[in-house]
C-alpha cells in the first residue's frame, strides 16, 4: 500500500526549469516537500526521497495524509501506523 501510494504521489509531481538551470519538483498535495536537481530525474529522485522523509514522520505523529488517486494511508481519520490501530 505503501509504495502504491509513493508511485501515485510522484506520478502527480510537476517539474520545471528555474532561472539558474536547475530543475526543481513538487507535488501540490504536499505542501513543502520538494527536490532540487541538474535534471528532471535528479530533482524527481530527490522529491521521492523528501516525500519519504515526510511520510515516515507523519505517520510516526499521526498525521493526516492526503488521498491520492483514490489510495489512503488514513485509518479513521488519522494516518495508518501501529499506533493507530491501539
Amino acid at each position: 500500500m505503501l509504495t502504491e501510494y509513493l508511485e501515485k504521489a510522484m506520478a502527480q509531481a510537476n517539474v520545471e526549469k528555474t532561472e539558474d538551470g536547475r530543475y526543481f519538483a513538487s507535488i501540490p498535495q504536499f505542501k513543502g516537500v520538494w527536490g532540487d536537481g541538474a535534471t528532471p530525474e535528479e530533482s524527481c529522485q530527490e522529491l521521492r526521497a523528501a516525500l519519504e522523509e515526510w511520510l515516515v514522520i507523519a505517520l510516526r505523529d499521526d498525521d493526516t495524509l492526503p488521498k491520492i488517486d483514490g489510495v489512503s494511508l488514513n485509518f479513521g481519520g488519522k494516518a495508518y501506523s501501529s499506533g493507530a490501530l491501539g
